[in-house]
């Protein structure tokens, strides 16, 4: 008779903003049993302390550390100190999630993920959206050939606010829509080219809005626009291939995700564009999608691959 597996204990720095979410999703997620949550703000933690009863708060994390009971920890701190404490951490032998983005810069990305691998230890990065029910859905179409070939993906991901200081809107926003091309094409670009603007701290060079194109091979291309310096509010995907189309809104109150039976196919031996290419226009379907929490299902995803060591779906090199 197999027995179950003992749950993982887990402690997360950070509780503000975004890291309460965190928190919370660590103290139902099945196999976790939170026992830490360190912040600097004693306000926070006594917040935090209220919603969850029963758990030990700290400002330090080297006390955190000192449990040797803690086998994995969650790191939803301000950006700039991800990468020490994810660094302490993996020294540390804890298996490790962090907010995205992992870090911000390239080499102390790949630091982390060279202690991870030296260490045998699980390091993840939170990429929300790859756990959305949509992007999996998209993802299982375009592998199932539904969608035909992929020619090319657009995301926009603009709002007014929240602006930020210690990080600009390239690396606010663009990383959710970077990891999703990556996912959705299973390939890393061969090429970025991005350009961006400051209107708001000019004083302290922080962009508000940026533009990028990434080439995939086979030609693919996938192009990104974020800021939070615009009068609408989008959180928006847009699948194009040769056979169907797909869209996702993730603001919508219902049908998320369409699929638009639509496509232009080419033909040979036309001199004129409305000759040579036929133009097919087919139903639209707005399938129903499950009932999943991303963030749950994106920690509960992290403590699988610790228990089990298999690979996770955002890991560091992703």
């Amino acid at each position: 008779m197999a027995h179950a597996q003992q749950p993982v204990v887990t402690a997360v720095a950070g509780t503000s903003g975004w890291g309460k979410n965190v928190v919370r999703a660590f103290s139902i997620a099945r196999g976790s049993q939170l026992r830490w949550v360190c912040d600097l703000n004693p306000g926070l933690l006594a917040a935090t302390l209220q919603r969850h009863p029963g758990i030990r708060t700290t400002n330090s994390w080297d006390a955190v550390l000192a449990d040797d009971d803690v086998k994995a920890v969650a790191i939803a701190v301000d950006v700039p100190n991800h990468y020490n404490l994810a660094k302490q951490s993996l020294l540390a032998g804890r298996h490790v999630f962090v907010e995205k983005p992992l870090t911000l810069t390239g080499k102390d990305a790949a630091h982390l993920c060279d202690l991870a691998r030296e260490r045998k230890l699980i390091l993840m990065v939170g990429h929300l959206l790859l756990y959305h029910p949509a992007i999996e859905m998209a993802k299982a179409r375009i592998d199932s050939g539904e969608l035909g070939e992929v020619y090319y993906i657009y995301s926009q991901r603009v709002n007014l606010g929240v602006v930020r200081e210690k990080e600009n809107a390239w690396w606010s926003l663009a990383p959710h829509d970077i990891a999703v091309a990556m996912y959705l094409f299973g390939a890393e670009p061969e090429s970025i080219s991005a350009t961006g603007a400051v209107y708001l701290q000019r004083e302290k060079g922080v962009e508000d809005i940026a533009f990028a194109a990434l080439r995939f091979p086979g030609g693919r291309m996938a192009h990104v626009q974020v800021s939070w310096l615009d009068p609408h509010k989008q959180r928006s995907l847009t699948i194009v291939g040769s056979k169907k189309m797909l869209t996702f809104d993730d603001t919508a109150a219902d049908d998320k995700v369409r699929i638009y039976d639509k496509s232009a196919i080419p033909r040979a031996g036309f001199s004129t564009f409305a000759e040579g290419v036929a133009v097919r226009t087919g139903d639209m379907l707005a399938p129903a999608l499950p009932n999943t929490e991303p963030l749950l299902a994106e920690c509960e995803h992290f403590l699988d691959c610790v228990q089990t060591g298999k690979q996770p779906r955002s890991d560091g090199r992703q």
